[in-house]
């Protein structure tokens, strides 16, 4: 699971592998390609691309706040550039851990 030392480490690759699809994914988008000439040169299935859409639509269902996920997902739908979606969590106030905007 995520929370033992085998979900971290699959984090830790995925996040920081050279071999990692999702990562090689992340670099092509932030050098500027689309997500569809990403995946192609990619040539192989990036888990995460299919998945963060699913990650935000259940957190809004949950009614959880998940900024880094939904600017991923504006991300991957061009609706944001990678420096835009830096700068709009940037530019958040800070929370503490499971504060709500409500305080």
């Amino acid at each position: 699971t995520f929370m033992g030392l085998s979900g971290l480490g699959d984090l830790v690759l995925t996040a920081t592998g050279d071999l990692s699809r999702n990562r090689r994914v992340g670099l092509l988008l932030a050098q500027g390609n689309t997500l569809s000439q990403a995946v192609a040169s990619l040539g192989h299935v990036a888990e995460g691309v299919y998945c963060a859409r699913t990650v935000v639509q259940r957190a809004r269902d949950l009614g959880v706040e998940m900024p880094i996920s939904e600017a991923v997902v504006a991300l991957l739908d061009g609706k944001l550039r990678p420096e835009e979606a830096v700068a709009a969590l940037m530019e958040r106030e800070p929370k503490g851990e499971g504060e709500t905007e409500a305080g």
